[in-house]
């Protein structure tokens, strides 16, 4: 009974906002409450659950999202995502724009949680897209298929990392494999699959970069390294952590500024004068930018808490205890049946991350007897917990929002995306069992 009401939460929320036009945040706003209601949660709670989904969801992203959209808008109005742009043009040139925006993100996924990367590298895509006169999702996707990649798949990411430890893992190990898994899992659903898409059309509510004189671009070393800035952080800090033994003191220091936050709010006042007072600007200029970068992402930001609203109502609702106890008596194959029961709990949940944590307290005990590869464990449920990105996933409105598209469109690309590097995760993880 219980997946039936999920499944028809699900369905009224796509209802409601494709077919009555209800306004995306009340939308989920109605549907969670109806949820709760349906799931036989307590009525004093449900207030309680509705705060700490928005709560626990923008306590983690609004600060790496407000930060980011500021650093974007910085980025695009002085000029720096154009002379990026312009040098891919001519190192790579329109036949392998989607290739060069492939290599991007895997190398910058690597360190770099998907959110961050997701806000900080749209200027570059947009302004790639424009200047090539191509379609935004053609330009786009590559690059963010290879952030959701590396986030479901890689370790230090949130999920792998969290299971690498719940099962024991090698991380060194699952690193490796990962990565065996992720290239061609990137290839496939990034430039190969938005080579489909070129038609597809797009409306977004960011606003296209003002093309500037090349005089007036910044040089592209600055534009790079503020750009990236939060990656080089990120990633040297991890490097530090890494080969600095176990001294307390500098793994302190190292953890303080490689946090996300941490490193975008660094990045801020650098980049406020690299990209801003160095280039001309005075303060106050710099400052409206980041104004009216916060006014772009002021609806996606809502739409991102609601969205967190859903998910806690069914975790507090105990659907996942529910659904959990009646996938367990499944008997398959365990890496395939950890695959299909992360993927059933993404459905239903939304979050890859709370997916992949749920289903790794079902099927540990698989674990126990040394019949499946830990390491090769911890990747099938990071597929897994890729799998088909819907209307409950935060990610899944950040993508139709940024890029201006329909319900049926973000399905088609986003959704489309997300399933492919889910399924072809699990044929690596398969075909790497069969060779070990």
């Amino acid at each position: 009974m219980a997946l039936i009401i999920v499944f028809l939460c699900v369905l009224s929320l796509i209802l409601l906002i494709t077919w009555a036009r209800i306004n995306t945040f009340l939308a989920f706003l109605l549907v969670s409450t109806m949820a709760a209601l349906l799931l036989g949660m307590p009525v004093n709670k449900i207030v309680g659950s509705i705060s700490k989904g928005i709560g626990d969801t923008l306590g983690s992203l609004v600060i790496i999202i407000v930060l980011g959209a500021m650093l974007g808008k910085l980025v695009a109005s002085s000029g720096a995502a154009q002379k990026i742009a312009s040098v891919l043009k001519i190192f790579f040139g329109p036949k392998y724009v989607t290739w060069a925006m492939t290599i991007t993100g895997f190398i910058v996924g690597i360190p770099l949680y998907y959110n961050v990367g997701f806000v900080l590298l749209i200027p570059i895509i947009f302004s790639v897209a424009y200047n090539y006169k191509l379609p935004l999702v053609y330009v786009g996707l590559p690059m963010l298929a290879s952030l959701s990649v590396m986030h479901g798949f890689v370790p230090p990411h949130p999920s792998p990392t969290a299971l690498v430890v719940q099962f024991h893992a090698d991380i060194t190990k699952t690193f490796f494999y990962g990565i065996i898994i992720a290239v061609p899992a990137i290839v496939i659903a990034g430039p190969l699959f938005a080579a489909t898409l070129k038609n597809l059309k797009s409306n977004s509510v960011i606003a296209q970069p003002q093309e500037m004189a090349d005089d007036e671009l910044p040089g592209i070393t600055n534009s790079i390294f503020s750009s990236l800035l939060p990656v080089i952080l990120i990633g040297i800090t991890t490097l530090i952590a890494k080969f600095s033994g176990n001294h307390p003191r500098i793994q302190e220091i190292v953890m303080f500024l490689g946090d996300a936050n941490i490193a975008m709010i660094g990045t801020i006042f650098i980049a406020t004068y690299s990209l801003g007072v160095a280039q001309g600007k005075n303060v106050g200029q710099v400052m409206e930018c980041y104004t009216e970068g916060v006014k772009d992402i002021a609806m996606i930001l809502l739409i991102i808490a609601s969205a967190g609203i859903l998910k806690q109502i069914f975790v507090d609702s105990g659907v996942s205890d529910q659904m959990a106890a009646i996938l367990k008596g499944i008997n398959l194959p365990p890496l395939l049946l950890a695959w299909i029961i992360t993927a059933i709990l993404r459905l239903c949940l939304g979050s890859a991350t709370i997916a992949g944590l749920t289903a790794a307290g079902i099927v540990y005990p698989l674990t126990l007897n040394g019949a499946v590869d830990v390491n090769l464990m911890v990747l099938s449920v990071g597929a897994g917990s890729l799998f088909c990105s819907h209307v409950n996933d935060t990610s899944f409105w950040m993508f139709k929002e940024y890029f201006g598209l329909s319900m049926k469109d973000t399905f088609r690309s986003w959704s489309l995306m997300e399933t492919l590097v889910s399924i072809i995760g699990l044929i690596g993880v398969l075909c790497i069992n069969m060779v070990i």
